[in-house]
């Protein structure tokens, strides 16, 4: 975010006064879990997060998840530590394989578990794959089985009717172990974040009238800037409009400088855009949230 951080005030928690950056609050607002929304506010009021249990009367497990959510939305001040041990990764061999198989339980549940998910026979190169998930990254075998669904169902999302290849599920079990995905809190939290991105992204794919094909990967960056820049759908199509206006289609980088411009003059609603208004984020940098704002917090709040 360019220039001082946008900041918020809302009085939560027996009229405490919370400071939060309007990036934040949609943050939350877009992941739609009250539980992680009352924690980020419970520790914004300066309060010990050991303590979150007993005065929220949260669960360990739910609070487990909410604070997996606010570590994968960036909004836990302790980020994950990756999972991949330090050194070269291990070169599994057939005996390897053959050990697993024999003396391992866990393991052979989880190979049958796999096969079935991905609907074949996995040969010995693929369980050496699948033993370096257990024994090198450590996943347990309910996050590798929820991680190969994730793969599966993102492959059916592209329209690809093939299972996986357990060398594509590798590269994204990698990616999971970079951002220490390695507990089903974890992934449960990851994946609903990114459930709710494709969302968003499909949302404006259709707000472009784009149909037919997916969002290129520089497009799906400039839009999802605009997502983090807090434009709502009435000022995107305002940008959409005048770039087909004044260059005859829809050119990405136009109708991005035009949002950037109205970003970094604080335009981020319809009205202030057509107003011009100079004073839509006034120079301390605080205003009150919206009533809409408000409202959509307190809804969180009272689901919990």
């Amino acid at each position: 975010m360019t220039g001082p951080e946008k900041r918020e005030r809302v009085t939560v928690l027996n009229a405490t006064e919370v400071n939060i950056s309007r990036d934040h609050v949609r943050k939350l607002l877009a992941t739609a879990s009250p539980d992680a929304a009352m924690v980020y506010l419970y520790i914004s009021c300066g309060n010990r997060p050991e303590d979150a249990e007993r005065d929220l009367k949260m669960g360990a497990g739910r609070l487990s998840c909410a604070v997996a959510t606010l570590r994968q939305l960036g909004l836990w001040e302790e980020p994950k530590k990756t999972v991949i041990p330090m050194g070269e990764r291990p070169n599994y061999t057939e005996n390897d394989v053959f050990e697993a198989m024999d003396g391992d339980m866990d393991f052979r549940r989880l190979y049958g578990e796999v096969q079935r998910l991905l609907g074949k026979s996995l040969n010995t190169e693929e369980l050496k794959i699948l033993l370096g998930f257990t024994r090198y990254l450590g996943f347990t075998p309910d996050v590798i089985s929820v991680l190969v669904n994730y793969c599966r169902d993102r492959q059916r999302q592209k329209g690809i009717n093939r299972a996986p290849s357990l060398r594509s599920i590798e590269k994204e079990a990698y990616a999971w172990a970079e951002k220490g995905i390695d507990s089903l809190e974890e992934a449960a939290a990851y994946i609903q974040n990114q459930n709710q991105y494709n969302l968003r992204m499909a949302h404006i794919k259709h707000l472009l009238q784009i149909r037919g094909r997916r969002l290129t990967a520089a497009e799906e960056r400039y839009a999802y800037q605009w997502s983090e820049m807090g434009f709502d759908d009435e000022t995107i199509l305002m940008a959409y409009e005048r770039t087909c206006i004044n260059t005859g289609g829809l050119k990405w980088p136009y109708m991005h400088s035009i949002l950037k411009r109205w970003h970094d003059a604080g335009l981020h609603t319809a009205d202030q855009v057509r107003t011009g208004d100079s004073k839509a984020q006034p120079k301390t940098d605080r205003r009150e949230l919206d009533s809409g704002e408000l409202d959509a917090i307190k809804r969180l709040m009272q689901e919990g």
